[in-house]
């Protein structure tokens, strides 16, 4: 009797953000370990990021991605996802490492700094800080698909971002969670040394080119594993 293949999981939209901060060493991007027992990537080295949750796309962004990133988020995708992936990008950021894209502002539905049932459950700290998220520090630099086999798959977005933008102090995980363990800032020579996924690699390499250039992307890599068959391509 022929055995069945399990069903691959769903690919869940997600977004991640390489925090970079300049000194006079160069470049260092912020960076922590998962745990032993995650079901995805166990002890690697990541960004911080994770999958878009529902009350995202609600968000209210003070101010947004830029029309290139918009237009480029929008290829091979739902139309309009890129407001929901910016505020993925910067609630993981949050959730994770307990640093703030934002700025001094009034959610709808908090008085006196205290949130009410209007704001997300997942950005109820965020608001309670007096913060309203930004998205305009954001680049969108690299997309990925996980390949078949895996027991998460996920469609991720890589968002480029300087610490400058940070509200408050930039070496202060102290409102962190506990998903991420050593967060800390890499030297980017350095941060290939560290126990990598494969696409974080990638990534990182693509990173370090286009600093190296100076300038906006001119286009974003895809590995795209939607498909049989994998692909490489960019968009433009």
């Amino acid at each position: 009797m022929s055995e069945t293949a399990p069903a691959e999981p769903p690919i869940r939209d997600a977004a991640t953000v390489l925090l970079m901060r300049h000194g006079p060493g160069g470049p260092s991007i912020l960076m922590g370990q998962r745990g032993a027992g995650a079901a995805f990537m166990p002890n690697k080295y990541v960004f911080p990021g994770g999958a878009v949750d529902p009350g995202d796309a609600g968000v209210p962004l003070a101010s947004a991605l830029g029309p290139r990133c918009l237009a480029r988020l929008d290829a091979a995708a739902r139309p309009g996802i890129g407001a929901a992936l910016a505020a993925a990008a910067i609630r993981e950021l949050w959730e994770e490492t307990g640093l703030a894209l934002g700025l001094p502002g009034a959610w709808p539905g908090v008085s006196s700094g205290t949130p009410s049932a209007a704001v997300p459950a997942d950005w109820q700290g965020f608001a309670a800080a007096g913060l309203v998220p930004v998205a305009h520090p954001l680049t969108f630099v690299f997309r990925a698909i996980t390949p078949p086999g895996r027991p998460r798959r996920f469609d991720a977005r890589f968002f480029l971002a300087d610490a400058t933008d940070v509200a408050g102090d930039p070496d202060d995980f102290s409102r962190a969670a506990d998903e991420l363990s050593h967060l800390h800032w890499v030297p980017l020579a350095e941060a290939r040394r560290l126990n990598l996924p494969f696409i974080t690699e990638v990534v990182l390499a693509e990173v370090g080119a286009l600093l190296a250039r100076g300038g906006a992307p001119e286009a974003v890599p895809f590995f795209d594993n939607s498909g049989p068959l994998p692909q490489f391509r960019r968009l433009v």
